[in-house]
């Protein structure tokens, strides 16, 4: 291994301004390694999905698209959506995030698979 990803503590001290990073995102991303850093969130040994969310998106600048892909992605979630992807949107066919959340109520506790499987479909991978 040649690099390391940088700890919390480093995430929540460094300066995002010469990334072409918005300075809400950049404060979002301290706010989140601060939250890390102080043991207010942790992203292993997560028992109870739900209420990782929740407190997840009590973040300033969290909302329910990242926390379900936070989820989806970092904690394995099975059924982790994010309905409100355009992606998800485009290949279901959906009108919009509250159509597919009720279409993807058939595909439950299994819907972060669907996501995956419609995210390729959207890039041609499976047509």
């Amino acid at each position: 291994m040649t690099h390391v990803f940088p700890s919390a503590k480093a995430l929540a001290a460094a300066d995002y301004s010469q990334i072409g990073l918005p300075a809400a995102r950049a404060e979002t991303i301290r706010r989140l390694a601060s939250a890390v850093e102080r043991g207010d969130l942790a992203f292993g040994a997560v028992t109870d999905p739900a209420l990782w969310m929740e407190r997840f998106r009590e973040l300033p600048g969290i909302g329910e698209w990242t926390a379900q892909y936070v989820a989806m992605r970092a904690l394995g979630e099975p059924d982790a959506f994010p309905a409100g992807d355009l992606g998800l949107l485009r290949a279901s066919g959906a009108a919009g995030p509250k159509q597919l959340e009720l279409l993807a109520e058939h595909w439950r506790p299994w819907r972060a698979y669907a996501a995956m499987y419609l995210w390729q479909t959207e890039k041609g991978e499976f047509k």
